[in-house]
């Protein structure tokens, strides 16, 4: 979660469903096979399986997924799915309530659980969690996140503890690296084996239990694949993003709403990822004395740096 008092988005500045169907053709038009909404939260958007449905069926054949907190992933899985919608990922952190509290600034633990066994009720296969691991906050869950997870079905992605957005918490000391989460995974299973990669491009490692259970690591903050990345990013009120850590990004809400053509908007995305030297995290990594990203005072000056508006 971000600080506690933020800046949100002004209502008018958020991209219409037609806006984002629009740019979706686009993007799709140069290649791109995969579409995550993401958010924040993109269950909180009102009438969000409708988007779903225009993207399903205007995008035959893509990769369309979500990501979500699950609080709200009970009452509109079965809309979801009706919708066209190929995959769920879900974001939970901690098991325990008083931990959930602390971290989401939420109660609703057990709307995020009855969330999670929607999915399977709904049948969607193909579904993961992702939880970060924080020293000192839930690093002693690590085995109970993987049971919870591979019980039903779901296939677990640890994450790093990454310094974006309005991480101002952050510091080394409470990074659990991947070589960490490994060796109390082996000390709990046994020997553990890492697994070809089917896409170069994915962020997670996957692994093997010796019972043929899987799960993924993203360690993005001590093994950053900034080389391999290929992903970008659309916020809710139209800004492009090549990367996590991005200063700037590249306004597509002006010309997608004052007539500028198909060809046109290709064309100044297609010279943005051109000219892509983004490697933030790669960058960070480097940093003397690394601290976290972003104050305070420079979230509230430009609300684009806050993950919750920026996208996961």
């Amino acid at each position: 979660m971000p600080e506690e008092k933020y800046t949100w988005l002004p209502k008018a500045s958020i991209l219409s469903f037609e806006e984002i169907v629009r740019f979706v053709g686009i993007a799709r038009g140069s290649g791109v096979e995969k579409v995550r909404i993401t958010g924040g939260e993109p269950l909180l958007r009102h009438g969000l399986p409708k988007l779903v449905e225009m993207l399903s069926q205007d995008f035959a054949g893509v990769d369309l997924a979500l990501t979500t907190n699950a609080v709200l992933l009970a009452r509109h899985a079965a809309d979801l799915k009706e919708a066209g919608l190929g995959r769920i990922t879900v974001s939970l952190d901690t098991l325990q309530e008083q931990r959930f509290q602390q971290f989401a600034r939420s109660s609703k633990l057990a709307d995020v659980t009855s969330g999670i066994e929607a999915l399977r009720r709904e049948g969607f296969a193909g579904s993961k969690m992702n939880a970060v691991i924080v020293r000192g906050f839930n690093d002693d869950e690590v085995a109970d996140l993987l049971e919870f997870a591979t019980s039903r079905g779901i296939e677990l992605r640890y994450i790093e503890y990454m310094d974006v957005g309005g991480a101002t918490e952050w510091s080394w000391d409470k990074v659990v690296s991947r070589d960490e989460i490994l060796e109390a995974l082996t000390a709990r299973y046994g020997v553990i084996e890492p697994m070809a990669a089917a896409d170069p491009s994915a962020p997670a490692q996957r692994y093997r239990l010796p019972d043929g259970r899987t799960f993924g690591i993203v360690a993005s903050t001590t093994a950053p694949f900034c080389g391999t990345c290929d992903r970008t990013r659309l916020t809710a009120d139209g800004m492009f993003y090549l990367c996590l850590y991005a200063d700037q990004g590249l306004d597509l809400r002006k010309p997608l709403r004052e007539g500028a053509s198909d060809d046109e908007i290709a064309a100044a995305v297609a010279e943005r990822w051109r000219q892509r030297l983004d490697r933030g995290a790669e960058e960070r990594i480097a940093t003397h004395a690394r601290g976290t990203l972003y104050q305070v005072a420079s979230l509230r000056a430009d609300p684009h740096r806050e993950m919750h508006t920026r996208g996961g």
